[in-house]
């Protein structure tokens, strides 16, 4: 015989703020992967150039929907809110360990 466990889990719903904080995380870490892959496509050699092309159009295709999106929106983030944003991330990643 087979016992069956069931995992309950809550949905907690978001609200209208903390998903344009999270949108606007969205384009912060898009941005950065966007300027990695830049940076390693210079040094690329080989197939590896064919790699960081298809990464840097990805890329910049996800940031377009993303900058669309927050248009939309109605959001607008200045350079200082973008330096608070990535020091947050950054003591949440201290923190975690």
């Amino acid at each position: 015989m087979q016992e069956e466990y069931l995992k309950e889990t809550h949905i907690i719903e978001k609200t209208e703020e903390e998903l344009d904080i999270e949108l606007i995380k969205s384009i912060i870490r898009t941005k950065q992967e966007l300027q990695n892959s830049n940076r390693n496509f210079e040094f690329a050699e080989g197939d590896l150039i064919d790699y960081y092309l298809y990464q840097i159009k990805a890329n910049q295709s996800k940031l377009n929907y993303l900058i669309k999106k927050a248009k939309k929106n109605g959001l607008t983030i200045d350079r200082v809110k973008e330096i608070e944003i990535r020091q947050d991330e950054y003591q949440e990643r201290i923190n975690a360990g």
